[in-house]
């Protein structure tokens, strides 16, 4: 039966050993299981971090990658995702679909016979946060037991994915969001039953309190830009900045899944300061996709 990463939920069994792979072969510890084997990469939305550490993983593994925008397929000119998928299946070994809506992820994953990869949608953003989960085992050394406060959007990609995985990792979670922008129920509710401890409140002066792990993303998601100028407004007083680090453990690391608005989300002083560890947290998108590889094909 093929495997399909299409939400955290689908790695829920596997999640440690996924994070353990990912630290093993960024110490070289890997092989070229994927050669003779082609990826395509379909991209309704740009991106730096998911095209570059596919592509990388890609050749490190003996593999290849095809790069297809959604204008450079015929999805982008009306033809259905379910004959999309029934296509590609007939000449690459696993698809990473980058795209506006999760209803058409699963529908790609639904008709395809080869495996399909989230690389983003509306919903989730699951390989963002497995690199995330082993950036933080990385530093922290272990996940369960840990605390992670994420101030910003909490209804986007990136929010709902870190209730799930934090949740599946034993890491207590508090999203701290105006209440307009909180997560949907389902995520909440999920993360919840999985025994994940979640809280989820507005903006307040212990919000960073006792906090291990740091996080924020972008206020303004691609499809959201016409509510620039909303948001922008509605998010005043979450901009992490040294008070908000203060706040949190000595020890505490700042995230950001990239590109980051300095500024708005979060001060450049503490996104290029020394808790922070975006950059490192950029760099094992490349060794988290490996892993993510190795567990399709295993």
């Amino acid at each position: 039966m093929k495997k399909d990463l299409i939400s955290m939920l689908d790695v829920k069994d596997d999640l440690e050993k996924i994070i353990d792979d990912a630290i093993e072969m960024k110490k070289g510890n890997y092989s070229q299981f994927m050669k003779g084997k082609v990826m395509a990469m379909i991209f309704e939305k740009s991106s730096t971090r998911t095209r570059v550490s596919f592509e990388v993983a890609m050749q490190k593994l003996g593999g290849h990658a095809i790069f297809l925008s959604k204008n450079d397929i015929q999805l982008g000119r009306g033809e259905t995702i379910e004959d999309t998928a029934k296509v590609l299946s007939r000449y690459v070994d696993v698809i990473m679909y980058r795209a506006f809506s999760h209803e058409n992820m699963k529908e790609l994953a639904k008709h395809a016979s080869i495996p399909v990869i989230n690389g983003l949608d509306n919903e989730e953003h699951p390989c963002q946060v497995i690199a995330d989960l082993m950036t933080i085992k990385e530093k922290k050394g272990k996940l369960k037991g840990l605390k992670l406060v994420y101030f910003g959007d909490g209804d986007n990609n990136m929010a709902h994915s870190l209730l799930l995985g934090c949740a599946i990792a034993g890491i207590k979670i508090k999203i701290v969001s105006p209440r307009k922008y909180w997560p949907k129920e389902y995520y909440v509710n999920k993360a919840r039953e999985l025994g994940g401890e979640v809280e989820i409140e507005e903006i307040n002066e212990n919000a960073s309190k006792d906090a291990d792990i740091i996080v924020t993303d972008t206020w303004v998601s691609m499809g959201d830009e016409a509510e620039k100028e909303e948001r922008i407004k509605a998010f005043q007083g979450y901009t992490v900045d040294e008070s908000i680090m203060a706040k949190a453990r000595p020890d505490a690391i700042f995230m950001h899944c990239l590109p980051a608005y300095y500024g708005y989300e979060v001060a450049k002083e503490v996104a290029h300061g020394p808790q922070s560890v975006i950059f490192d947290e950029a760099e094992n998108r490349l060794w988290a996709q490996m892993a993510i590889l190795k567990w399709i094909f295993e």
